[in-house]
């Protein structure tokens, strides 16, 4: 996990890494939207920000300079939360 100085640095809000991990899992802004309830104009507006904080001109290069900044895999979150369903 990122440590409070970490997310601080990256000045994230946790919605935002939840768009960064569904960013990196492939997600349009219209299935980021779906998945958080949200609409996709809210899902782009999310995106542009995470690309002005970090630092980066394109949406797809948020995971990587995520995790640039953090060390943190973005994906390591959200897959965890798939692989982990509950057994009947």
């Amino acid at each position: 996990m990122i440590t409070m100085t970490t997310q601080r640095e990256a000045g994230l809000t946790p919605r935002q890494r939840e768009v960064v991990a569904l960013i990196a899992a492939g997600c349009s802004n219209d299935e980021v939207g779906e998945r958080l309830g949200i609409s996709p104009r809210t899902a782009k507006a999310h995106s542009d920000t995470l690309r002005s904080k970090l630092g980066v001109s394109r949406r797809r290069q948020i995971p990587v300079a995520f995790r640039v900044l953090t060390g943190e895999d973005p994906l390591s979150a959200s897959l965890g939360a798939l692989h982990q369903r509950p057994r009947v």
